[in-house]
């Protein structure tokens, strides 16, 4: 087996399975829902995903679900999150098995180069943006897998 990719962009589960996450990271993005994403997981026992909805997709797929656009609480909703799941799992449906997305946390706020959060070709600061989400994702794995 070859892993390709940067070194230090490979994620390590706590499992010792080794995932470069920017395939899944683009394969994701492909979604029209989803404009930025990121694949967390490093030591940790499955992986989970930030993900920015894209803005413009987002008002009529919450509309769809039957909650409110405007209401912040809605990203948390369990229609919503669970909706969001199984498109993430589909476009994950050619990968390994270890390499499926457990739990997802929604924003809508783009991640930018003034905020520190990409760099200026665009790619995304995975340490920072650690840092920024650090409760998000530690939430994330409080509840364990939802897929």
């Amino acid at each position: 087996i070859y892993i390709t990719g940067r070194i230090k962009d490979i994620l390590v589960l706590s499992n010792g399975e080794k995932i470069p996450p920017s395939d899944m990271e683009s394969a994701i993005a492909l979604d029209p829902l989803i404009e930025q994403v990121m694949v967390v997981g490093e030591g940790r026992p499955y992986l989970a995903a930030l993900l920015v909805l894209d803005g413009a997709h987002w008002p009529d797929f919450a509309q769809q679900h039957g909650v409110d656009p405007l209401d912040q609480a809605s990203l948390r909703d369990s229609k919503v999150l669970h909706a969001v799941g199984r498109r993430v799992k589909a476009a994950l449906k050619d990968f390994p098995g270890y390499a499926k997305i457990r739990q997802v946390h929604l924003t809508l706020e783009p991640w930018s180069v003034d905020e520190g959060l990409l760099t200026p070709t665009l790619k995304v600061k995975r340490p920072k943006v650690l840092e920024r989400f650090g409760d998000e994702v530690e939430a994330m794995y409080r509840g364990g897998p939802t897929s």
